[in-house]
């Protein structure tokens, strides 16, 4: 019988004992014991309560086709790059090239030849040659892996999220070759406002805190026996570096984004200035396992 609030705890807790699955009853009561510490902590009221539950439902119900809400959530509030760091890096002993799939990861990327353009429609911007290798922890190249690639456009919009670009635009996947290497062309990528007409924008609007995340460029690297790697590589140069809204910039992450005033060599159609990245990522051994697409 329930006399207090005391009593609803160890009630809950007694019932989450039952669980027959191990992990589960383990989740399950370490989850009933930190929410109802937090509503002591807080003093929660009713209201803020009804405010609360009323706000989960409204994230549900913005999920589209083309956005995910509950993603941007959990990345304002760090939750993301904690779990990423927890679970990376030698449980977060060490770096890695391990971050956050983000809301705008797509299946299906056209596969593209290594030293081809990701640009499939009119896209202004100054020309950047990505060349990437992946290893792995031990430093030897990871052959044969699939690397999907994809970045916002210089106006700071993913294709799914402009009408003004193609199909795929700035979307592709790649093979790596006999030294893990894959290489190709597109344009450089700029920083970016999330989302802000949902939840996550009154938040940050009550915090005072500002929607922009640093120019960036993700990664999805697919190999059998290896750990499935997201990624993203920062340009350091951003004005947002240090306070993406995210947190997902890491020290590992930064990549070195050069600029260079004379012709391109090897592409001589290419305007100036261009740039080039060179970024080795590292790959732990594991399951290879794709993640459900945020978005369609």
């Amino acid at each position: 019988m329930i006399r207090n609030e005391r009593d609803v705890t160890e009630a809950a807790l007694a019932v989450m004992q039952k669980t027959a699955d191990p992990r589960l009853r383990e989740i399950m009561t370490a989850l009933v014991t930190h929410l109802h510490a937090f509503a002591r902590e807080i003093r929660l009221t009713e209201p803020e309560f009804r405010d609360a539950a009323a706000i989960l439902n409204e994230i549900g119900q913005l999920q589209t086709d083309s956005h995910n809400e509950m993603v941007l959530m959990s990345g304002s509030l760090g939750l993301s790059t904690l779990i990423c760091l927890l679970n990376n890096g030698n449980r977060g002993q060490t770096e890695t090239s391990q971050s956050l799939l983000g809301p705008f990861w797509r299946l299906n990327s056209p596969r593209v030849e290594n030293g081809g353009t990701i640009i499939r429609s009119d896209t202004p911007g100054e020309p950047l040659f990505v060349n990437g290798r992946v290893v792995d922890v031990n430093g030897k190249p990871v052959i044969g892996a699939e690397v999907d690639v994809w970045h916002a456009s210089p106006v700071g919009l993913y294709e799914n999220q402009d009408p003004d670009q193609a199909e795929m635009n700035l979307r592709g996947k790649f093979t790596t070759d006999e030294d893990g290497r894959f290489w190709f062309r597109t344009v450089k990528m700029v920083g970016y406002p999330i989302p802000t007409n949902g939840v996550v924008g009154r938040l940050l609007k009550a915090q005072g805190r500002h929607p922009y995340r640093p120019a960036h460029l993700h990664a999805l690297i697919f190999k059998e026996g290896f750990k499935t790697l997201i990624s993203q590589v920062f340009d350091p140069t951003d004005p947002h570096i240090s306070d993406d809204v995210q947190f997902g910039v890491t020290e590992a992450l930064m990549g070195d984004f050069i600029r260079h005033d004379e012709p391109n060599p090897d592409h001589s159609d290419a305007a100036t200035p261009w740039f080039s990245l060179d970024y080795t990522y590292v790959m732990e051994s594991g399951v290879a396992t794709l993640p459900k697409p945020p978005i369609k």
